[in-house]
């Protein structure tokens, strides 16, 4: 039998319909701008700090209390973007750059930015949209295919009248994409003027004033007054900026709490909080900028300490950070930010005390947990092992997500020659960090160490198993 290759009329238009079909989709989901996409290894790396992190934790409570989630475990993650923003990506987690910390001055206008995406998590906005998103999609593949009937109609006929009908096919399947569009973002604008409203309805139920979250959207407004001017509202995600300040301002300015201001020592902390971030983020000049020599506030004091040993003068630096000390025993982040510098400096044993005291007054922050270890295996001390390795397995139940802290236990478990542990730690290590090729090859190698059906065989083979998409292989 030969086989007929010569294509039947319709043929090419089935083929073009295929690759509409994959074109439009892709299209309608760019064109949604999924907040999810910010979760991609591709994007910004997290940065971790037990101080930044309390604080937000400690501005999100009350409303997240006042929204009904305190119970969800909702995750402050601060992503390492100097830009304003923050978003909610799933039901449980809410990411603030730094830089939306930075840009801050007070804590009510980073409390009334964080309300309005409690505004978010509380409405379900994130699974309303992808079930909106999926019923967008449904009607542009209805309207694309009848559209394409209209091409495969002109293909056949080859012109004429039948011709007409291919152009009207064309016509048919671009028209719905655009449709599609406008009212997925139609969609995200009423949601984003329902988390507005919501945001203020929780700083109300929790005494606090929206007049940050006003001053925060109105700053924007004023910097995108331009770039806004003309602009088509109907292909907008957000509501047109000045017509978001009004309503906000209408809503806002009704609350008894309008006038109320922060609380002084609350404002201090999240100036401390902005001197640390400029400190560690920021070039050294730009630092001396924001607070110069005769800046003797303590954040300004705070912001020199950091950056003097960030840049090679340890001496100095130990000496600024115990004035610190002096001036507030009590304060675990001035003893951790002594220990993080000698031991960075080089020190590990002299780092050992002052992070044995930060973990004190910090009730055990996981955090600096693992920087304890760190300082206790980097000693090289074998009388300290047993100890890394208790404090970094405690750290780890409580902050499973942290590659430092299994990579501080795989060498401590080497140290203690234990290289089954130590093999699986490193897996694990690998594995947060999106290596799925180093991890499954340590997890395999692990697994020949323990016997069979033990724990660590049991977590190895789990590491092994894992269906991953590999980025390195």
């Amino acid at each position: 039998m030969t086989k007929d290759v010569t294509p039947r009329p319709g043929a090419t238009a089935r083929r073009t319909l295929s690759k509409l079909t994959a074109l439009v989709t892709a299209c309608v989901l760019a064109s949604a701008s999924l907040p999810v996409h910010a979760q991609r290894a591709k994007g910004p790396p997290v940065l971790r700090d037990t101080e930044t992190e309390q604080l937000l934790r400690d501005y999100t409570r009350p409303i997240l209390r006042a929204a009904g989630l305190e119970k969800r475990n909702i995750q402050m993650v601060i992503l390492n973007d100097k830009s304003f923003n923050a978003f909610v990506a799933d039901g449980r987690r809410i990411f603030v750059n730094y830089g939306a910390i930075m840009q801050s001055t007070t804590p009510n206008q980073l409390i009334g930015v964080l309300a309005h995406e409690t505004g978010h998590l509380a409405g379900g906005h994130l699974s309303k949209f992808r079930e909106q998103l999926a019923r967008t999609q449904t009607q542009l593949i209805i309207a694309m295919l009848l559209g394409a009937g209209a091409l495969a109609a002109g293909a056949a006929g080859g012109g004429g009248s039948n011709g007409a009908a291919s152009n009207i096919g064309a016509a048919a399947i671009s028209a719905p994409q655009e449709i599609a569009r406008r009212s997925l973002l139609s969609y995200q604008r009423q949601q984003e003027e329902n988390a507005d409203r919501a945001g203020v309805k929780f700083l109300n139920a929790t005494g606090q004033s929206a007049k940050g979250m006003y001053e925060t959207f109105k700053r924007f407004t004023d910097e995108s007054l331009f770039a806004a001017r003309g602009a088509d509202p109907y292909v907008q995600s957000h509501p047109m900026p000045a017509d978001r300040v009004a309503a906000l301002a209408e809503l806002a300015k009704t609350s008894p709490y309008w006038d109320k201001k922060d609380d002084p020592a609350l404002q201090m902390r999240h100036d401390m909080v902005r001197a640390k971030i400029s400190a560690f983020m920021e070039r050294q000049d730009t630092v001396y900028r924001r607070y110069p020599m005769s800046d003797t506030s303590l954040p300004g004091r705070y912001a020199h300490a950091i950056s003097t040993y960030l840049h090679g003068d340890l001496r100095s630096a130990l000496a600024q950070i115990d004035d610190l000390i002096k001036a507030q025993p009590q304060n675990p982040y001035f003893h951790e930010v002594r220990g993080q510098a000698l031991l960075e400096g080089g020190h590990p044993a002299d780092a050992v005390a002052p992070l044995r005291r930060a973990v004190q007054l910090s009730h055990n922050s996981p955090l600096i947990e693992m920087l304890l270890g760190q300082a206790l295996v980097a000693s090289n001390n074998k009388a300290h092992t047993e100890e890394a390795i208790a404090i970094l397995r405690a750290a780890l139940a409580r902050e499973p997500e942290a590659p430092l802290g299994y990579m501080q236990l795989a060498m401590a478990y080497g140290r203690k020659g234990d290289y089954a542990q130590a093999d699986l730690a490193s897996a694990q290590a690998a594995s947060l960090r999106g290596d799925n090729k180093t991890a499954r090859e340590l997890a395999s190698r692990a697994k020949t160490r323990f016997a069979i059906g033990t724990p660590g065989w049991v977590k190895a083979d789990d590491i092994v198993s894992a269906k991953v998409p590999d980025k390195k292989d």
